[in-house]
């Protein structure tokens, strides 16, 4: 095995919040696959729900979000009225019993809405949906939106936590990216959450940024540290310009190549282990206590298109434009403009516009790449006792990939599949060994590291 020829570098790959990746989603799932797969989630479960406001009144340009700048309020006003009554058609077709254990708002920048607005879409969210008595209520925060009645809006829907969006704290970066926010905003933002009885307070970093060097990205980082805050992101910068036409702004000489990239991120997770935080996947860290810390450390770290949770449901429902939902038969995708989800939701109908049913296949490499992306590794014994003879051949290209890698960055011992400590940067480009869509015709992706 040993002899196996080196496999050819992956230079980008997916960030796999799902497998399949939304870019092989097709038509072929509408609204009423989506009805049909509601209709029967067992009436004991519990879903999650994702709440999409595609919308920002200040465009960053190194954003990769399904969202669109505007400062006329009225047309988040005619999306919330579709919005609502998507939650409502949903809800309809939803088995009584089901709860919700997690609510998550996120954009674009749900803190663009109104406090009356944010307070009215969590009271039609509760009428139409029962919550369970610890559901957690998430919410992204751009501090450049907030005001002290946004803060108090907050603590009326119940937030349990808070997502702040930092990004770099260097004014050069920050112009680059058409993004001004200082330390101070910043921190008063963490402490007004945080006086609202908002119980976890996370900050969203990002590295390989245009203008960005290892010691600015450190000095940002030291200063988010200081805030204390439950969790940090640290992102790479996804630079997609043939995808998102506004990063055409920056420009491609500003940018760090791949090397750089790796430092910066080494620098950065050297300063938050400094300071006790546990690892979590690829880019995330945590306080120990903290419920992602965790499932980390008990192995029930999940990963969906909000990133790593913990969260224990097993359906994920969208709401929104663009947003997806996540069921065992497969993903399901709203219309990504807002007229069309808007107009689909007038007609009457759910607002599916394409997704994709899984194959057994699927599932297999599905778990396989979340056990990578989220343990860094995964059994043959686990595999075979979910999947039976289903996961035979997958885990035999696992042996394959193990040999044809040299042990440098994953290795395959006592029927299990490990990535190395070295390995660990690569844990996309590896995954993407176990893509089968790949094959096919790869999709654009950003840098893998």
């Amino acid at each position: 095995m040993n002899d196996a020829p080196a496999l050819p570098p992956i230079e980008t790959a997916p960030r796999y919040t799902s497998y399949p990746t939304a870019p092989h989603f097709h038509s072929s799932v509408g609204p009423q696959t989506l009805a049909a797969w509601i209709a029967a989630i067992p009436p004991v479960d519990e879903v999650s729900l994702y709440l999409h406001i595609p919308y920002c009144d200040q465009l960053c340009w190194f954003c990769a979000c399904n969202t669109k700048h505007t400062t006329r309020y009225h047309v988040v006003e005619t999306y919330l009225a579709s919005l609502k009554a998507e939650i409502a058609a949903v809800a309809a077709r939803l088995p009584k019993r089901v709860r919700v254990s997690s609510v998550h708002y996120g954009g674009g920048s749900p803190t663009i809405l109104t406090p009356d607005d944010l307070t009215d879409l969590d009271r039609a969210l509760r009428g139409a949906f029962t919550l369970t008595d610890d559901a957690e209520v998430s919410i992204e925060i751009d501090p450049r939106d907030m005001d002290e009645g946004r803060y108090d809006a907050l603590a009326r829907i119940g937030a349990t936590r808070a997502s702040i969006g930092v990004q770099d704290f260097d004014t050069r970066v920050q112009a680059a990216i058409n993004r001004h926010q200082s330390f101070a905003m910043t921190r008063e933002a963490v402490v007004a959450c945080r006086a609202r009885g908002i119980a976890s307070v996370n900050l969203d970093l990002v590295y390989g940024l245009p203008l960005q060097t290892v010691t600015s990205v450190s000095a940002t980082v030291a200063e988010a540290l200081t805030l204390k805050p439950d969790r940090i992101a640290l992102f790479g910068y996804a630079h997609v310009p043939w995808f998102k036409k506004h990063q055409t702004q920056i420009r491609p000489e500003w940018l760090p190549g791949p090397e750089d990239r790796l430092d910066q991120s080494a620098a950065a997770r050297t300063l938050i282990l400094g300071e006790a935080y546990d690892p979590v996947g690829l880019d995330h860290f945590a306080l120990p206590p903290d419920s992602l810390s965790l499932a980390a450390r008990t192995g029930r770290l999940r990963r969906n298109f909000q990133g790593y949770t913990a969260d224990r449901a097993t359906t994920l429902i969208g709401l929104g434009a663009s947003s997806v939902s996540q069921f065992p038969q497969g993903y399901a995708q709203n219309a990504t403009a807002a007229a069309v989800y808007e107009r689909m939701i007038g007609a009457g109908t759910l607002a599916t516009a394409r997704g994709i049913a899984l194959t057994d296949d699927d599932r297999v490499r599905g778990w396989i790449i979340e056990r990578l992306m989220c343990d860094f590794g995964f059994s043959t014994r686990d595999a075979l006792g979910q999947f039976g003879a289903a996961a035979k051949s997958v885990l035999t290209e696992a042996e394959r990939i193990a040999a044809a890698e040299g042990g440098t960055r994953c290795l395959w011992n006592d029927g299990a599949f490990r990535i190395t400590a070295a390995g660990r940067p690569f844990v996309r480009q590896i995954a993407a060994r176990f893509d089968a869509y790949l094959r096919d015709g790869p999709a654009r992706h950003s840098l893998a590291v």
